[in-house]
């Protein structure tokens, strides 16, 4: 990658730019726009009549530890205004300078997502007036982008019952804006700039989507592609990625109906919810004589509509311009071919080795790639001992995400290591411990303690009690002190026979192998 420098001789630059714009076009063949065919089956026509068109605009803050144009730092979580330079400021007279590292995220998102990236684009101004942009523009790619073209898949592999492609029409750089916080000084808009220049990636699909299903899954499965890439962590819930919707309706054979934007879906549910509103809202209105105005529309959580926010920009709002402090964009096929060398293993692919290599249901694949870090945290407490692919992923999945989210810890801090989940299903495995005392020493780990289960046992006398002799005689005690309950046993309640177990479990405090307690009751209430 290399930036085209500017010279104080312009007749010795527009030659080297007809040149390379000579080797884009030569070049771009490598890296043809995907077409594709969208299917889509009957039953998403609404009343046998109406259709939706549904397009998204996604903007994911990418994983650099400095902002776009400048050296400050993109740590979400320091004190209002502190994350600044003269530049995120817009101090008069100041430079912008390219990031090169979010350049490399943004070309290896595009080639994740089949684009074309150009070898050639350029930076342009979009100019509006609002108090958390300060320069009163920003710099994005309107007019030449990074990436044309491209799709995104969805199968069976991502929960729908058929196969569609979502294309995506571009992929562009640019800056994000300040935060606008209203909550301290009631009355008053006060500005924080330390999300000011950040770098985003915009991406825009074309309008294939029919339900608000696919758009969930949409946003869901681009989400998992920009974790495996690292180019973004894709947390919506922090606004590192937001997500602008679309919608229209018209009848079946009929041209497309006019288009309403929905504005900053934070999560995929208000997605999927903000949606279906829309549907019935601008089917209602048509239904009834009225025509749809062109606008930009909020999404109200509580009420669960959609409200009007103002009417719709269009590009001469914006009075793009080409961005004259910075250079065109130039990368090499070389560049193109060392970042496309050096790509992850992408969702797709990753979710069907799991379910072949290690036989777990594409439920446990899909709750292990939806947290960051979890297929690999899942890999090493298999691979280190050969342990039980299955045993191991229900233990993730279930107990380990349930503790986790009942006690508002993410993942990403999980306190529990590798070590110490494994040690417990290998006592577990072993016979030292039943399941229950296993998930009481996880909830140890999660509150901090350290050790291995191993020494918890120990220390706590947890060791399961697996004697049949000294079992036997407990469960032979409390059968005969409880003959009216045996009968009923006999006779065929199960619900009493639990009751038994439970009896058991009180008086060896949870020690006994739940398994030879089972065995020797059936025995003695035959």
């Amino acid at each position: 990658m290399f930036l085209l420098n500017k010279t104080k001789n312009n007749k010795n630059v527009l030659p080297s730019l007809f040149h390379l714009l000579h080797l884009s076009h030569k070049f771009s063949h490598q890296y043809t726009t995907i077409t594709t065919t969208t299917t889509h089956p009957p039953n998403l026509i609404i009343d046998n009549k109406w259709e939706a068109i549904i397009g998204l605009e996604i903007h994911a803050q990418l994983s650099s530890k400095t902002k776009l144009f400048s050296n400050s730092s993109t740590s979400f979580q320091k004190p209002i205004n502190t994350n600044v330079s003269v530049f995120d400021a817009a101090f008069p007279g100041v430079m912008p300078k390219l990031n090169s590292k979010c350049v490399d995220l943004a070309v290896a998102t595009s080639l994740a997502l089949s684009g074309n990236v150009q070898l050639i684009s350029s930076f342009d101004r979009k100019q509006y007036f609002y108090p958390d942009l300060p320069a009163g523009y920003q710099i994005t790619q309107h007019y030449e982008p990074l990436s044309i073209g491209g799709k995104i898949a969805l199968s069976h592999l991502d929960g729908l019952e058929y196969e569609t492609e979502v294309r995506i029409k571009q992929i562009q750089l640019e800056q994000d804006t300040g935060k606008s916080i209203y909550d301290i000084k009631p009355g008053f808009a006060l500005i924080d700039l330390n999300r000011a220049g950040i770098g985003l990636m915009e991406i825009v699909t074309e309008p294939d989507i029919r339900s608000s299903k696919e758009a969930g899954l949409i946003l869901r499965k681009l989400q998992n592609i920009l974790r495996a890439v690292g180019s973004s962590d894709g947390n919506m819930e922090e606004g590192s990625l937001r997500c602008d919707v679309n919608v229209s309706v018209h009848q079946v054979g009929t041209p497309f109906g006019t288009r309403c934007e929905i504005k900053n879906l934070n999560s995929v549910k208000f997605l999927m919810e903000a949606i279906e509103v829309e549907i019935k809202r601008q089917i209602n209105e048509l239904r009834i004589g009225n025509r749809i105005i062109q606008e930009t529309r909020g999404y109200d959580v509580v009420k669960n509509k959609t409200f009007r926010l103002r009417s719709k920009e269009t590009d001469t709002d914006y009075r793009f311009m080409p961005e004259p402090d910075l250079p065109p964009l130039i990368l090499t096929k070389e560049y193109l071919e060392r970042i496309l060398n050096a790509s992850p293993e992408l969702p797709d692919i990753l979710k069907t080795r799991l379910i072949n290599k290690y036989n777990i249901s594409l439920k446990d694949v899909k709750a292990l790639m939806g947290e960051e870090g979890g297929v690999e945290y899942f890999e090493k407490i298999v691979q280190y001992r050969n342990r039980n692919p299955k045993l191991v992923s229900n233990w993730i999945t279930q107990d380990l995400y349930g503790f986790l989210n009942r006690k508002n810890i993410k993942f990403s801090k999980n306190p529990v290591s590798i070590e110490q989940l494994g040690s417990i299903i290998d006592c577990i495995e072993i016979g030292d411990i039943s399941g229950n005392i296993g998930k009481q020493i996880l909830a140890q780990m999660i509150s901090g303690d350290t050790r291995l289960a191993s020494v918890i046992i120990e220390e706590k006398g947890l060791k399961q009690i697996n004697n049949i002799t000294e079992l036997e005689t407990i469960c032979q005690d409390i059968v005969m002190q409880n003959t009216e309950n045996a009968k009923l046993v006999r006779e065929g309640n199960q619900n009493v026979f639990k009751w038994f177990v439970g009896q058991v479990m009180r008086i060896t405090k949870g020690k006994a192998n739940p398994q030879i307690v089972n065995e020797l009751l059936q025995k003695l209430l035959q």
